[in-house]
């Protein structure tokens, strides 16, 4: 139901992870790097056979790979438990399981007509505290701007695409402008 790209800054690290179950935890976690430390790269593996979810692993993408900036080494400590993205028959929801807040900019998130003919933008970002939840994607929505003017004057746009930064925020009311200064960041390919 989805692809995953993990980013910092604006390099990706690893390979696209397809996700097949209805839910996936991506999180970092140490214990699970050294559980695999046979392998760079951990491909989805059974969280908790109750809640049917895969996960992904980000310790296990970035143990062989030295962070490029300090900001990337303490971001990357700052994840955690992660999130949990869940397709539900509503759409997708994301559940904050950090300690810290993370930030999603979704097309459905933003308001119909604040871009041409009625189509969103997707400008605005979300802060979502530890421990909440939001709904991130609306399938619904997302059809109802897929029929909008498929013309933009500044630049491309996705409908079927998210970005969730850990502990770091972007746009006009933060430092960073563009989710690629965020230092450790998850891109969601619906």
């Amino acid at each position: 139901w989805c692809t995953l790209a993990y980013w910092e800054l604006r390099q990706r690290v690893g390979r696209l992870f397809p996700v097949t179950q209805p839910s996936v935890a991506i999180f970092s976690d140490s214990l699970a790097t050294a559980a695999t430390s046979s392998s760079m790269v951990v491909p989805m593996m059974p969280l908790d056979r109750q809640c049917n979810a895969t996960s992904l692993c980000l310790s296990a993408l970035t143990s062989q790979r030295p962070p490029e900036t300090d900001a990337v080494r303490r971001t990357r400590q700052k994840v955690g438990l992660g999130l949990l993205l869940c397709q539900e028959p509503d759409g997708v929801w994301m559940y904050n399981r950090s300690e810290n807040p993370v930030f999603v900019n979704s097309p459905t998130l933003d308001p119909p007509g604040t871009g041409p003919a009625g189509a969103p933008r997707t400008l605005l970002v979300y802060k979502v505290p530890p421990s909440f939840a939001i709904r991130v994607f609306d399938h619904e929505r997302s059809l109802l701007y897929q029929q909008c003017s498929k013309e933009y004057t500044d630049g491309p746009f996705d409908p079927n695409a998210l970005r969730i930064s850990f502990a770091k925020g972007w746009g006009p009311k933060y430092s960073r402008q563009f989710i690629t200064s965020c230092p450790c960041w998850i891109e969601v390919l619906l």
